[in-house]
């Protein structure tokens, strides 16, 4: 029994010896079961600046006046306060930067219960408007015997740190820059989501600043391809304080990356102005991708997104560099492509599906069913023909796009466009599943199919114009003048100007008339040939709109 209780204190005391302490953040009091000591402390807390300003680095010294300590934990806080603010860089093997809470890098503390005398880590202050700080750290010379809450003097705030912003006026001279729009200048632009990189001649330093609106976070990564995953990254964004704070990360595909140590990162200044995220900052650390060809030219990319307790959400918004960048040769501003092929392509299919193919199936349904009548192929009337030969075109084309979008999403990207295109979609595939089950038109019955086919066509076609509205939207997010939707919106006139002409003569053609007289071509056949005309305008701008996006 005796044996059995030594092995038990022996276990108490190595607890933590690997200092991953973050439970006690704030009060800083060692789970031992007993209380700190009551003396004066043999260990004092300094930092090497009396004053300090946002993005401004401080060096904070843990040294003994007289014996040694095995283990520590520091962090930074306001003066009244035991909330962790702040970033820590360590500079040697016995200290490592840990999490409080959901925030990477607050607080330091050992990695092993070997003896220290003095230790130093280097400390950022946050883009915020604060009072007075102080350092405060724990001692732990042995499991019965350590000091806690050691206090550095205050130190104060004078204000915030200029030049924070962005700017690109050395694009393409010593930076290599990326933005979305192409060429926005960040300190004027609404809208701009920009990034610069400045290297050494060995690449042994980057001077990297990144700039765009985001409610939670903006993230720049490099990458040796336009997909996302094995991408080196660095996010900006904002803690569960509300506090900007940058972090390092690696990609591992389309979901949330895995946050690194912030490593070798220097110089840190971050901005918050009127809903722009602003980062700049200095980093030594070597870029990884797990498949690099070349130790300088990578894609380049930008994300922002929404962030909850300090948690990057998923991204609303990407933009990938049309070309590899060489960081070592800045002579080229990188140009972005927004939309990638993939998604050009899916576009361009559901603009053929529902602007022209299914209306002009839809039209010849409705009121060409008297032309070229009792004549066919295979018994069926070539108005028939034509129906379902271009509604099978538009399904067709909406199920490619379908699986276009969604092989490069490989997720739900939320939003209305989305849900609006899976309910075409849903909807596309109905009808025809309808349509072959429908009974012979003499039977009394043959209205129900007559109404729910209608039905399902009407609702199809309303969900598909919304579904290309709010595609056009996302196309044309950061431009001003949005032509696309007013070319849309065009479209949607011309056609509803043709319904009415052709529902005009099919009212006429009741009483024994036409609205016209088209010598041997029927009226309803020469409103079809202006309408293709038209339509055929309305898409191939769109078409050429998107391809240039």
């Amino acid at each position: 029994m005796f044996l059995y209780v030594l092995l038990s204190c022996v276990g108490i005391v190595q607890c933590f010896p690997n200092g991953q302490v973050s439970q006690v953040c704030g009060s800083l009091v060692p789970s031992h079961g007993s209380s700190a000591q009551s003396i004066a402390s043999p260990y004092t807390v300094t930092a090497d600046k009396t004053t300090f300003k946002d993005g401004d680095e401080i060096t904070v010294s843990l040294s003994s006046k007289s014996d040694y300590f095995e283990g520590f934990m520091l962090q930074a806080n306001e003066v009244g306060s035991t909330v962790a603010i702040g970033t820590f860089n360590v500079l040697n093997s016995s200290a490592q930067a840990i999490y409080c809470n959901t925030d990477a890098n607050r607080a330091v503390s050992h990695t092993s219960n070997t003896k220290k005398y003095t230790i130093q880590a280097k400390w950022t202050a946050p883009s915020a408007k604060l009072g007075s700080i102080e350092f405060r750290a724990t001692f732990v010379k042995s499991f019965k015997t350590f000091w806690v809450d050691v206090r550095s003097s205050a130190l104060t705030y004078t204000g915030t740190t200029s030049g924070t912003v962005p700017s690109n006026p050395d694009c393409g001279k010593t930076k290599v820059c990326f933005s979305q729009p192409s060429n926005c200048d960040p300190t004027t632009s609404t809208g701009c989501y920009f990034m610069a990189v400045q290297a050494s001649s060995d690449q042994s330093e980057l001077m990297i600043e990144m700039s765009g609106k985001a409610d939670g976070y903006i993230a720049i990564g490099f990458s040796d391809d336009q997909q996302m995953g094995n991408d080196d990254i660095y996010i900006c964004g904002k803690d569960s304080s509300g506090l900007l704070q940058v972090q390092h990360a690696f990609s591992t595909g389309r979901i949330r990356p895995n946050i690194l140590s912030l490593g070798n990162v220097t110089n840190i200044k971050t901005a918050l102005t009127n809903g722009n995220i602003n980062c700049s900052f200095t980093s030594r650390n070597a870029i990884s991708t797990s498949r690099a060809m070349s130790t300088s030219q990578y894609y380049l990319m930008i994300a922002s997104g929404p962030s909850s307790g300090g948690n990057i959400g998923q991204h609303t918004q990407e933009y990938v560099s049309s070309t590899k960048a060489d960081l070592l040769n800045p002579s080229l501003v990188l140009t972005s492509e927004a939309f990638p092929p993939i998604l050009k392509a899916h576009g361009a299919l559901m603009l053929i599906a529902w602007m022209t193919t299914g209306s002009i199936g839809m039209i010849i349904a409705r009121y060409l069913k008297g032309v070229a009548k009792d004549h066919g192929l295979g018994g069926k009337d070539f108005w028939f023909i034509a129906h379902v030969s271009l509604m099978v075109l538009s399904v067709t084309a909406t199920a490619i796009a379908f699986i276009l979008v969604f092989s490069y999403a490989q997720d739900w990207s939320g939003g209305t466009h989305p849900v609006l295109g899976c309910l075409v979609m849903i909807l596309s595939l109905i009808q025809p599943i309808v349509a072959a089950f429908r009974c012979e038109p003499q039977h009394e019955r043959r209205f129900v199919f007559n109404w729910a086919h209608s039905v399902i066509a009407l609702a199809i076609k309303s969900l598909a114009v919304a579904a290309i509205f709010t595609g056009l939207a996302l196309f044309e997010e950061y431009k001003e003048d949005g032509w696309m939707l007013k070319v849309m919106g065009g479209f949607i006139t011309w056609e509803a100007l043709m319904y009415i002409l052709q529902d005009l003569n099919f009212r006429a053609k009741k009483k024994d008339s036409e609205i016209c007289s088209c010598g041997s071509m029927k009226p309803e056949t020469v409103l079809l040939i202006v309408f293709l005309m038209g339509n055929l305008a309305f898409l191939i701008s769109l078409l050429v709109g998107i391809g240039r996006s």
